[in-house]
């Protein structure tokens, strides 16, 4: 039976799962992006408001202890399901059931007050522990199954059942998280009732993510060329060969392409491979640098080391880099896709243009760095919008708004378990 609901504001024990992206794992890899920090910071931003919050992610390492704490009032636990080692989170599928079983298992002892799961393989498994339980549940997709498809066609790795999954877990939790307003469209396309879905975008650290200060503030024009940078997981969706391509039409700036598999030499990444090729062919290799996986601690100087982001996805499910250099006072050049169109202001904080074309792309970017008053005043827009609309710790609140409105409710219950 449903257990009775706490007063508005109390503690709350909130359960996040997210299956394929732990909060602690290095970023830059295929399967390790905005996801991992998504999931990290809201967290912490609940944990600082006062909540319990437990993070189930699957063990993919057999050295990884149970349970690790993440910070005050955090703990990450490692679930065992399928090998402990990597797998690609396409591959995930078949390892749900026991990813279900043991939340099921501890949540019978010891039930949190909410469930929120991230992607649709989490969705899954937190809808078949909660049916029988009557544990509120919330569930964040990330990404949708039938973007993908419509996007990469006959590349996309997903499993088959992937959209009718999506379908399923989104009418059988309480409320899905969207986060951006194009998603809540794709998600009533899908079947989803709007009333049932609440729009929460993700977030990004101000203090973290700032612009430069000091002596790293005092030291422009300190390179020959203008720096543009494309930051993120180093997969083909993301677009990197379109900045290359962009780049042979702005002679004056050099790109640095920042991602990749933690723990790959750049020269062995096959993605690069291919990267170099297109720039070779274009003879812009001497301007594109590679840097592979950067740790996360470097990032935000990164980011203010170039005159502009670059963010041409072909389709985008919402994109925190675009936050990140806002944040830092960096304007971006984005594809007019998914979340990039919510957070991105044009002409306010940077420039908005199709997906896939070059030229729009290098137009948009050489507008700005030929006028460098209007890259600082779209970089000081866009740390203005990031400090009213994109706090992390507005996120948490958010959500945690959804949270106590579903406590205490029972969760909606279709179809049968497979």
């Amino acid at each position: 039976m449903a257990r009775a609901g706490r007063e508005r504001g109390d503690r709350l024990d909130v359960a996040l799962v997210s299956e394929h992206a732990s909060p602690l794992a290095a970023l830059g890899g295929a399967d390790a992006g905005g996801q991992n920090v998504h999931v990290a910071q809201l967290a912490r931003g609940l944990a600082a408001r006062g909540h319990r919050v437990t993070v189930y992610t699957r063990r993919d390492t057999s050295g990884l202890p149970a349970t690790v704490r993440l910070g005050h009032g955090i703990e990450v636990r490692h679930v065992p399901a399928g090998p402990a080692e990597p797998v690609p989170k396409d591959e995930l599928l078949p390892h749900m059931p026991e990813f279900s079983e043991r939340l099921e298992r501890e949540w019978l002892r010891r039930p949190p007050d909410v469930a929120h799961s991230h992607f649709w393989m989490s969705g899954l498994a937190t809808w078949w522990a909660t049916r029988a339980l009557h544990i509120p549940f919330a569930h964040t997709f990330h990404a949708l199954g039938s973007v993908k498809r419509r996007h990469q066609g006959a590349a996309d790795t997903s499993p088959p059942g992937r959209v009718d999954w999506e379908r399923q877990v989104g009418n059988g939790c309480d409320v899905t998280v969207a986060t951006c307003r194009d998603e809540v469209a794709e998600l009533t396309a899908l079947g989803v009732p709007a009333d049932r879905v609440r729009v929460v975008p993700c977030g990004v650290d101000p203090e973290w993510f700032a612009p430069a200060t000091g002596a790293e503030a005092a030291t422009p024009g300190r390179r020959e060329r203008h720096r543009l940078l494309q930051l993120g997981r180093l997969v083909r969706r993301k677009g990197a060969e379109v900045s290359i391509e962009a780049l042979a039409g702005i002679p004056d700036a050099e790109l640095v392409v920042a991602g990749g598999e933690a723990g790959t030499a750049v020269a062995d990444d096959p993605e690069v491979q291919r990267l170099r090729r297109v720039a070779a062919r274009l003879g812009v290799a001497d301007r594109v640098r590679f840097t592979g996986a950067v740790p996360r601690p470097e990032v935000p100087a990164l980011i203010r080391s170039a005159d502009v982001v670059l963010c041409p996805a072909y389709y985008e499910p919402f994109g925190i880099v675009p936050l990140e250099a806002m944040a830092c006072g960096v304007p971006v050049v984005a594809s007019a896709v998914g979340g990039q169109r919510d957070t991105v202001a044009d002409p306010a904080t940077g420039r908005l243009v199709p997906p896939g074309d070059p030229a729009a792309l290098a137009a948009a970017v050489g507008g700005l760095l030929a006028d460098p008053a209007e890259r600082a005043a779209c970089g000081a827009a866009g740390r203005r919008r990031v400090l009213t609309r994109y706090r992390w710790a507005s996120v948490a609140e958010a959500t945690e708004a959804i949270y106590q409105s579903l406590h205490g409710r029972h969760p909606a219950v279709i179809g049968d378990r497979v």
